[in-house]
């Protein structure tokens, strides 16, 4: 089945969705109209439906990796308008779950399904996913915009017989207004061309013995400097504009601020394989799916291992992405207005000459992590979800050589992560901390919408 054969070439990243997608007589949209109960007909059955968005989010994240400027958080913006219209094109499926037009900042009303109409959710997902990727990857390769339309028309080939020809036109027609409707609405979040200006050369940093100073080795100039000026997608409260600082800047080899460089130093010449298996495990540097990619699919793991209904999944998508959205912005914010150097920039210069970490330092200031920031964001809407004490393997890093990491609570999960920067030797245990606070304060914020 083409669908099977695309999904493959997205990367290899969701196995066992690609065998579910080749069910097809088991996964077509069940469209059963009750208008004692809904306004639209048709409802949302759990099953293979949910194939439909995991396809397109194994090819998001292959976009991700091969698209020039989508950085960080560049990509979980991209995955959180993603998402959003994704819900908004099944909402009519869903019993009568509320939009998020007039929740989200900025987002008024969006365009409604005709009453006692027949819709296929699973082709409106599509087609919305469709276009909104289009948009939002519009500088992808020509190569990978024929794979966004060759997956379009697989997926729509593998629904086009549970519903007639009228069902097909009209759910198409609808998931396209949805997309453009999110698409207009994410053009004045300020971030919609950050792909083309990640290091705008009129950002002048503060200089100073405590600030960011490019490091090695490439010695980049700041990257989106502006990010944390961008419109979050839930709307803003007071802690967001709080006063968080970090530890005070000292050379005091008492002082707080020494020791957390000196912690960094120490562990990066201790380090033991479990630890440097962890650093590198969570790297997702620059080439690769991202960290907010890393946790989208994840997302896509857990909802297919699940079991979630095209529903359950777009609501899960739609809360995911929005968390990581604004994780990336508040993360940014915070990080621009420390402007705190990275532990290899203090550690050289007051601890170590020599002293070079074990992967990368990105080029941004250190204050507040934004691993820790998009794991916790993310990881507590999983929780809230699931459970924190669900167990489960994290398989995502398996192409690339790593075995699958298991974990006893979505909290082992935050940790891990959070500390992997600092056994990389690119964060201070304080980056990470306050990340995490950061990041849990926004999935409450994000789960506290009306679903």
């Amino acid at each position: 089945m083409k669908s099977y054969c695309l999904l493959s070439r997205c990367a290899g990243l969701f196995l066992l969705v690609s065998i579910v997608a080749c069910k097809k007589n088991d996964t077509l949209l069940q469209s059963v109209p009750d208008a004692s109960k809904n306004m639209v007909a048709g409802t949302l059955v759990s099953g293979g439906e949910v194939a439909v968005p995991v396809s397109w989010y194994a090819l998001e994240l292959k976009l991700i990796k091969e698209t020039p400027g989508f950085s960080p958080p560049v990509a979980a913006r991209a995955i959180a308008y993603t998402g959003v219209a994704l819900r908004e094109a099944v909402l009519g499926g869903m019993n009568g779950a509320p939009s998020l037009g007039g929740q989200l900042n900025g987002l008024g009303r969006l365009p409604a399904p005709e009453r006692w109409k027949r819709y296929n959710w699973a082709i409106a997902a599509n087609s919305a996913m469709a276009q909104i990727i289009k948009s939002l990857f519009a500088n992808a390769s020509v190569e990978n915009l024929s794979l966004i339309n060759q997956l379009e028309s697989d997926n729509l080939q593998a629904y086009t017989d549970s519903c007639s020809p009228e069902v097909a036109t009209r759910s198409i027609s609808f998931g396209k207004s949805i997309a453009t409707a999110i698409y207009q609405w994410s053009a004045s979040d300020g971030g919609k061309d950050g792909y083309l200006n990640n290091f705008p050369t009129d950002y002048t940093p503060p200089v100073g013995p405590a600030y960011w100073v490019p490091t090695p080795p490439l010695f980049q100039r700041a990257m989106l400097p502006y990010w944390g000026k961008n419109r979050p997608m839930v709307k803003p409260t007071a802690a967001d504009s709080a006063v968080i600082p970090h530890p005070a800047f000292s050379t005091d080899t008492f002082s707080t601020f020494y020791k957390a460089a000196y912690f960094v130093y120490q562990k990066g010449k201790t380090l033991t394989p479990e630890e440097t298996l962890i650093a590198r495990y969570w790297a997702d540097g620059g080439g690769t799916f991202t960290p907010p990619g890393h946790l989208i699919a994840l997302t896509t793991q857990l909802v297919t291992e699940q079991h979630l209904s095209l529903g359950q999944a777009a609501t899960l998508f739609a809360q995911v992405g929005i968390g990581l959205n604004d994780a990336g912005i508040l993360c940014w914010k915070y990080k621009y207005q420390y402007n705190l150097l990275r532990p290899v920039t203090y550690i050289r210069s007051h601890i170590d000459s020599t002293w070079s970490p074990l992967i990368g330092t990105p080029p941004f200031p250190s204050y507040t992590s934004g691993h820790a920031t998009f794991t916790s964001a993310a990881g507590n809407i999983l929780a809230a979800r699931f459970g924190n004490g669900f167990v489960f393997t994290d398989k995502q890093k398996v192409p690339e050589g790593f075995s699958p990491r298991s974990f006893n609570s979505v909290t082992d999960m935050i940790n891990e992560a959070s500390i992997s920067r600092v056994y990389g030797g690119i964060h201070y245990d304080f980056d990470s901390e306050t990340g995490s606070l950061t990041g849990k304060g926004l999935a409450q914020r994000v789960l506290s919408l009306n679903y």
